[in-house]
């Protein structure tokens, strides 16, 4: 008997829940219904295409199409670390990406701080509107702009090295294997370093200003303020952005590099979007350049798993999950 009755109060509990749960749903029915083209969106453009991953096992023949063609397990995974030029690809893409991670996530983060500290309101706005605008800017534009510079034949740097008498001394960085890789570094940071500002200067505006006033009244000096109060408060903030960026280590930038690279820098600058474009789109092998893509996102998950648990490990309230 007391064990019929513990059995209905359980079953009473589940059933006030689902009611509960039911009531809340109908108080935000409308909320649910905006939410629904986005979770469309993602069902189409990005859930059900992931059938296609199926392709990386299959030696595709376009003549009998997806379905039809044969099922051949990791074989294309094995000639591809085997076919030439992937090592290379390979190896480029973390160098960039190492390149970028060390040079470029920390730059948004300074600029946050210095942007914080200017207290006139309308040149603080000048300057951030200055440094936002060339995220709007293609990469074609500013591969155009680049070459405009350091053209050796009618570049910017090349005439004013004429006009001060240093003929024939200017270095193309556009086709140097040596610079190439430090050009598309402090390229991407004039293009993104401002806009990444956005985040860092929004969890700077969350900080309480009474510690900031109270440590003056302590003495403390602006660096200290800084080193004290403001890097603390965006510890969260920049744990998952480096998370984040840590997911995207094999996307060296598709976009920059394709725009900018030419056959003189192609043994510094070949990444494994370029390989996977020319796989897919040169030469056909579907199947390679699916196994290839499957490969670097697998990858780029195992670093973001592995980023947030070591965060996790080092503090409680930081990473995602």
């Amino acid at each position: 008997m007391r064990d019929q009755t513990v059995t209905n109060l359980k079953v009473s509990a589940k059933s006030l829940e689902w009611r509960r749960k039911l009531s809340q749903i109908r108080k935000d029915k409308l909320l649910y219904f905006m939410a629904i083209p986005g979770i469309l969106f993602f069902l189409v453009f990005h859930y059900i295409p992931m059938y296609g991953i199926l392709l990386a096992f299959k030696k595709y023949n376009i003549y009998q199409g997806f379905f039809a063609s044969e099922w051949i397990g990791l074989e294309n995974f094995k000639n591809l670390f085997g076919m030439y030029g992937f090592d290379r690809a390979l190896k480029n893409t973390i160098i960039i990406s190492l390149y970028q991670l060390v040079f470029a996530f920390p730059v948004p983060i300074i600029l946050a701080i210095m942007l914080n500290e200017i207290r006139r309101e309308l040149y603080k706005r000048f300057v951030q509107t200055a440094i936002y605008l060339p995220h709007f800017v293609s990469w074609i534009i500013i591969s155009g702009i680049l070459f405009a510079i350091f053209s050796p034949s009618t570049g910017v740097i090349k005439e004013i090295a004429d006009f001060f008498g240093y003929e024939g001394s200017t270095v193309n960085l556009l086709s140097s294997k040596e610079y190439f890789r430090s050009l598309l570094v402090v390229s991407n940071i004039w293009k993104e370093a401002g806009f990444g500002t956005v985040l860092y200067l929004a969890t700077i505006a969350t900080i309480d200003q009474q510690m900031y006033e109270a440590a003056k009244v302590d003495g403390a000096k602006k660096w200290q303020q800084i080193w004290h109060i403001t890097l603390p408060g965006l510890r969260t903030t920049i744990v998952i952005l480096l998370i984040f960026r840590m997911g995207s280590l094999l996307n060296a930038g598709l976009d920059q590099v394709f725009a900018l690279y030419n056959p003189q820098v192609y043994e510094v600058s070949e990444i494994l979007d370029t390989y996977i474009f020319k796989l897919a789109f040169q030469e056909a092998k579907y199947d390679l350049a699916t196994a290839s893509g499957l490969f670097k996102s697998l990858i780029c998950l195992v670093l973001v798993l592995f980023t947030n648990f070591i965060a996790k490990k080092i503090d409680k309230e930081s990473g995602l999950m």
